[in-house]
């Protein structure tokens, strides 16, 4: 019975580490270079940019850059990467199906890059932000890369 016991606790070990490695690739690590299919600055304090590369069935990722006064000024900061359901209707809201994680912090120059992968035939998204003399200056890119 412990044999029997250990077995099926060594096979649901494999199950549940497969998952998670299989869950892995949407979420890659990535860079802030590639092609730029979107670039919106704010306030002149902040921009939000998202690049594409064409590895692991297409790559994006997002980097929100400090600008103007907030350059090299440590100040919250903040940028996550989307994909999408939808492969059209560029600027539209995006349906997300996979999310990277989150780039939070007390930074100086720019937060990320987060990215996502398989982004080939979708559109991607993403959202960022710096905190900056009591206000929040926030970019949500919508659908982009359709």
């Amino acid at each position: 019975m412990r044999k029997i016991l250990s077995s099926v606790l060594a096979v649901l070990s494999i199950v549940l580490t497969v998952g998670v490695v299989s869950a892995a690739p949407a979420s890659a690590a990535v860079s802030c270079s590639g092609t730029v299919t979107y670039d919106y600055t704010v306030a002149g304090l902040g921009e939000l940019t998202i690049y594409y590369n064409s590895t692991n069935g297409g790559t994006n990722s997002a980097c929100f850059y400090h600008r103007g006064a907030a350059y090299g000024v440590a100040a919250p900061t903040y940028v996550r990467a989307y994909r999408c359901f939808e492969a059209s209707g560029e600027g539209q809201p995006c349906t997300v199906d996979i999310s990277s994680t989150a780039d939070l912090g007390n930074f100086a120059y720019h937060a990320g890059p987060r990215g996502v992968t398989g982004t080939a035939n979708r559109c991607v998204a993403a959202y960022g932000y710096i905190d900056w003399g009591g206000s929040r200056y926030y970019v949500s890119s919508g659908r982009q890369g359709c």
